[in-house]
């Protein structure tokens, strides 16, 4: 007897061999075009039933799972959006509400906010946030660099001065720490914006309704769970700009539901992707004076701290101060304290510093829209939504934006860093990152 799972009329829709016939094909095949149906037909059932069993527990686990209706006011949201200084996009407005419906649910939410580099992903989750703030509930944000966190922290207090909302990071002092964890626990704090140092045993909630997750491929499962346990039934809000291959077949599968973000703001353009020989590094300090000239500044990107090849931030400060000797230049990297880390970028965002040397530590999230080229040294040695997010760092205003990907013709490379290479200087308009998501997939696989 063979049992047949698949519906008839998906069947017909696809004009599906019958199962019996696909079996006796698959071991006794009679020519190659029915033994490539046979496959189609039960590879399609295999994944129909991965996903009518995905769908089943997901639905399972939404009835187990209710959350606390949070009341989230939509009129208050609809008068902070008309006071933006400017509009949302079209994909952010819809966003924006399918996260305030499920607020405005007595469903558990777990989402991600998908969106490009530079789409407006925060400015929904803040938005969010306040609504929640003001329906009584205390909401965290947990970002992977302090970097990141205070840039939020100031955002944040920015744009809504009538909240208590504080930072909290592994740099704060111990005193000060004892502080904020008692006021939260005592309800005095609404917003909790930090790095790692939010999910420690110590830091308790009165009343956790919402966590964000910034970036959260960058933080393990076991981390996301610990600042969800904070609180009883929160809400979730994940957001990420280049998906790495677990994020997405982690919406695939049906783990979460997703918002996507692809409109561009208005005025964008696509970052320029230039792919050059590190012996044509003459031609890349020609284009760097250029856009000095015009007082715009800087990122260049190394892989490593030290050493004595162009791999290297200390080398090539060293290098780039010669070529530069009027020009400011700073340096940044994972073994500065936080202190020094915070006060390079602020003079950075200050436009003290005219060419930033560092690692990967400006990677994510970084906003100087001041900043219009990146050159990345040893880029070959980059993951693909690593060299996105670093190209993401400029062409973050209405001025056009260079990204030079520097590498070694000499030196033989992997397949696999060719064809990182080849896809990145292939996608480079706006909302490409989910294209190089896909590429990334094909390349490595989910993991």
């Amino acid at each position: 007897l063979v049992i047949d799972y698949i519906p008839d009329y998906i069947k017909n829709m696809y004009s599906f061999l019958n199962k019996y016939d696909s079996l006796v094909n698959i071991h006794n095949p009679k020519d190659i075009s029915i033994l490539k149906k046979a496959m189609i037909r039960l590879k399609y059932e295999e994944l129909f039933m991965f996903m009518l069993k995905i769908n089943m527990l997901k639905s399972y686990n939404s009835e187990i799972s209710k959350s606390y209706n949070k009341n989230v006011d939509v009129s208050l949201i609809d008068n902070v959006v008309k006071n933006l200084p400017y509009n949302l996009t079209p994909d952010q407005n819809t966003s924006l509400y399918e996260i305030i419906n499920d607020l405005n649910s007595d469903k558990k939410m777990s989402r991600l906010l998908e969106g490009d580099v530079g789409s407006g992903k925060t400015i929904v989750a803040f938005i969010a946030i306040y609504g929640m703030i003001k329906s009584n509930y205390q909401c965290a944000l947990m970002a992977p660099t302090e970097i990141l966190a205070m840039q939020h922290y100031v955002n944040f207090k920015e744009m809504f001065g009538d909240v208590n909302v504080e930072l909290l990071t592994g740099s704060i002092s111990k005193k000060k720490k004892e502080e904020i964890n008692k006021r939260l626990e005592n309800n005095e704090i609404d917003f909790i914006i930090g790095t790692h140092a939010i999910i420690q045993d110590d830091v308790n909630f009165s009343n956790l309704g919402l966590v964000v997750t910034d970036e959260q491929h960058r933080f393990g499962v076991n981390q996301r769970n610990n600042l969800k346990n904070k609180g009883i039934m929160p809400d979730i809000l994940y957001l990420s700009a280049t998906p790495i291959p677990r994020t997405y077949a982690l919406t695939i599968y049906g783990d979460m539901d997703i918002s996507i973000i692809k409109t561009m703001p208005v005025g964008r353009k696509k970052v320029l992707t230039i792919l050059k020989d590190e012996s044509e590094i003459k031609d890349v300090l020609y284009m760097i004076k250029k856009e000095l000239d015009k007082k715009h500044q800087i990122y260049v990107v190394a892989p490593l701290i030290d050493g004595e090849n162009n791999d290297s931030v200390t080398t090539l400060v060293r290098q780039y101060s010669l070529a530069f000797k009027n020009y400011n230049i700073g340096m940044l990297h994972g073994k500065l304290k936080p202190k020094d880390k915070d006060d390079v970028m602020k003079k950075f965002i200050d436009k003290q510093i005219d060419i930033l040397i560092s690692t990967t530590v400006i990677e994510v999230g970084v906003d100087v829209k001041n900043a219009t080229m990146i050159v990345i040294h040893n880029s070959e040695l980059f993951g693909l939504s690593t060299l996105h997010q670093l190209r993401g760092r400029v062409g973050r205003s209405t001025r056009q934006g260079y990204a030079y990907l520097m590498y070694e013709k000499d030196k033989s490379l992997s397949e696999i860093a060719e064809k990182r290479l080849k896809a990145i200087r292939e996608f480079t308009e706006f909302g490409s990152g989910f294209k190089i998501a896909m590429r990334d997939l094909e390349i490595r696989g989910a993991g």
